[in-house]
């Protein structure tokens, strides 16, 4: 029986192999979160140093990328060995520490790993083997750098946020989760309903409540699931964001114009509305009485 047809005809096999994927893409994702910020902050102090001093020959850079440099010890720049790099396994295998210098590896990566996994297995279950599948398991592993690259440096790159805004476009309009009418409506109703709370918020308080990251971001959920799954998206990222923002600040110390990252919040948001959304605004009218 060939593969694909094994895959179709068996549900629990395609879950097994999302998952091993999610695994080895995890492992990649790693690698975007920490250096993805790094290359755009190399990128915007080279466009800088052109517009400050435009007759200065630029400095030779390194070359740093997604590819290159090899995997390395942050701490003593020994270069990862490729079984020294297998998703958890090796984590456990070195107990949590460098193989050289033994220096602590933070635990997130791994945790980085099997979150990547676990969510991959749900959305190959949810689905079954389809290209919904596929497209669904690629926005959450956009969606998975996005909120870690935005807790670590309130930064939501253009260079992850539009190519998956395009590709929830191109996706509906062969039907895949909506019709391309309504998900174009999604894409705009998306962005211009936190632009609004922004210019509103600023002209209220003279301060800025959020970035326009967020509004793309939002915009990509839009284009991904239809303007249908934008009331419930805000809703349950304001309600987690509210929760978890208080605790956060109260483990942190810090006081309440401490500035949170939104964009994790609208990722599980948007990303449950996009699976369930449909079963939990029918059970929550049922629930209603309407």
């Amino acid at each position: 029986m060939p593969l694909i047809d094994y895959l179709a005809s068996h549900a629990l096999a395609f879950v097994l192999l999302a998952g091993l994927l999610g695994l080895i893409v995890g492992s990649f994702l790693n690698v975007v979160i920490h250096r993805l910020p790094h290359m755009m902050e190399r990128e915007w102090r080279q466009q800088a140093l052109e517009l400050l001093e435009p007759d200065t020959e630029p400095p030779a850079a390194e070359t740093y990328n997604l590819l290159l440099p090899h995997s390395h010890c942050p701490h003593c720049k020994t270069e990862i060995k490729a079984w020294q790099n297998l998703p958890i396994i090796s984590y456990l295998i070195l107990r949590g520490r460098c193989g050289q210098c033994r220096h602590p590896i933070s635990a997130r990566y791994p945790l980085v790993e099997a979150l990547t996994a676990a969510l991959s297995m749900v959305v190959a279950w949810q689905y079954g083997f389809n290209w919904a599948a596929g497209g669904m398991i690629l926005l959450t592993w956009g969606l998975i750098s996005l909120s870690m690259i935005d807790a670590d440096t309130q930064l939501l790159p253009d260079a992850l946020v539009l190519p998956l805004l395009w590709l929830g476009l191109i996706a509906n309009s062969l039907g895949l989760y909506t019709d391309l009418n309504t998900a174009l409506w999604g894409a705009i109703a998306g962005y211009l309903s936190l632009w609004s709370v922004y210019w509103l918020f600023k002209l209220i308080t003279g301060k800025e409540g959020m970035g326009y990251g967020d509004f793309k971001l939002l915009s990509m959920l839009g284009a991904w699931g239809g303007w249908q799954i934008l009331p419930l998206t805000i809703l349950l990222s304001s309600l987690v964001g509210a929760i978890l923002g208080i605790i956060i600040l109260k483990t942190r110390g810090a006081d309440n114009s401490t500035p949170l990252p939104f964009g994790p919040y609208l990722a599980i948001a948007g990303w449950i509305a996009l699976i369930w959304g449909e079963t939990i605004t029918s059970q929550y009218l049922q629930f209603a009485g309407f």
